[in-house]
């Protein structure tokens, strides 16, 4: 036999202890925003729950209306830590007034017009529509596809709202199902949300891990200063992008950038200066960038750019967009501003370059070279030197 006060207890207990985690994590990631939703989802749950069995044990509707309004409120949090999670808005106005309206009614139904079933139906609701108003966000992110925890959570919150209903069900079959009644019943629906409470906070602790795990992947990808693609990064894309030029034909180019002079501003201005000059030109270079092209610093002044599915010409002229910007900056500098003068290598991917973007990458570096070598603050493209004829290689063969 089920002891329904015994089930509360262990309700109250669950969601105190999964309110110390919530805290816990609160505090070891305090910009992970929706976990403080989640912390008080399950201190206010507890609260409630406790509020519940004081009414259990004394027999009075008052606690139980306060109990109830606890575990709306928690079913309230629960939800927008999931808008919090997906980086939208709060909807405090919308909690509140369904909060309010659901509480109202269950009041009503209790000390106005004694009605079971209505007051267990509005119970039901004020617990229900905050979960079913992000039940989208959990199963359709915007980002795309769901992460496991997502999905987990988004089955469990149907499977609660099943259970919320099959209540109404056997309310309006006969069946009191409410907790002043007590019975076998009600104890087996207490257990069922039991379970069904921690096993969605164990989706939100999922959800929790996923994103934290993505965001240790995205920082090893990318440069410490300026925020875009490190070395690890930049080859990765040229890895895939030579193995879909190679499946397709299609070219891509690679712009190989240096700033000029840049061990001088270090000596001269310090590196925090030069650390300066590097987040700007980050910043002016992105603005002369294509949605899709990825920019790479791969190391010290060094910057790359990979331009997909264009052309050496098409390369070219998005260099020279990139250098104009650098020189129209440099014009006007004054005072104690640095001009920043870069070097641009440009070169294609071809059959010969296959699956080693290693070969892409020094084909771009003998180009940074020319550039260097007619005076900097230029570019120049890769030309491989044409193949020899046949009548050159016999006058070869003649004088070796």
């Amino acid at each position: 036999m089920l002891s329904v006060p015994t089930l509360w207890t262990v309700f109250v207990v669950n969601f105190l202890a999964l309110g110390l985690i919530w805290a816990y994590v609160t505090r070891s990631y305090p910009k992970f925003a929706a976990a403080r939703f989640w912390m008080a989802s399950a201190f206010v749950g507890a609260a409630g729950a406790v509020a519940a069995l004081i009414g259990l044990f004394v027999m009075s509707a008052v606690p139980l209306l306060i109990g109830g309004a606890g575990i709306i409120a928690a079913s309230c949090f629960a939800a927008m830590g999931i808008q919090r999670f997906y980086d939208r808005p709060v909807s405090w106005r919308f909690m509140v007034a369904a909060s309010a309206l659901s509480l109202s009614a269950v009041a009503f139904f209790k000390f106005g017009f004694d009605h079971m079933p209505l007051r267990m139906l509005c119970y039901t609701l004020g617990q229900s529509l905050p979960l079913l108003r992000s039940l989208n966000l959990l199963l359709s992110p915007p980002e795309g596809r769901a992460s496991p925890g997502a999905r987990l959570s988004g089955i469990v919150i149907i499977a609660m709202v099943a259970t919320f209903c099959s209540r109404i069900v056997g309310n309006l079959l006969g069946y009191d199902l409410s907790a002043v009644a007590g019975g076998q019943n009600h104890a087996v629906m207490v257990l069922g949300l039991l379970f069904l409470s921690m096993t969605l906070n164990f989706g939100f602790l999922l959800m929790a891990m996923d994103r934290l795990r993505n965001e240790v992947a995205d920082l090893a990808l990318l440069d410490d200063l300026t925020g875009v693609a490190n070395r690890r990064h930049l080859l990765q894309r040229l890895t895939e992008e030579c193995a879909r030029s190679g499946r397709s034909g299609a070219p891509f180019s690679l712009l190989l950038i240096d700033l000029d002079g840049f061990k001088t501003i270090n000596d001269t201005h310090g590196h925090a200066a030069g650390d300066a000059c590097l987040k700007h030109f980050t910043l002016m270079a992105q603005t002369r960038l294509r949605p899709g092209d990825m920019l790479a610093r791969t190391g010290g002044d060094e910057f790359c750019i990979v331009l997909p599915s264009s052309s050496l010409r098409e390369a070219a002229a998005i260099a020279r967009r990139v250098l104009e910007v650098c020189r129209q900056d440099a014009a006007g500098c004054t005072g104690s501003d640095i001009p920043i003068a870069i070097s641009i290598g440009v070169a294609q991917w071809d059959r010969d370059i296959g699956e080693f973007p290693d070969r892409l990458m020094a084909n771009a570096d003998h180009a940074l070279y020319a550039a260097k070598k007619n005076g900097k603050n230029d570019f120049a493209v890769y030309d491989p030197a044409p193949p020899l004829s046949p009548e050159t290689v016999e006058t070869m063969r003649k004088f070796a």
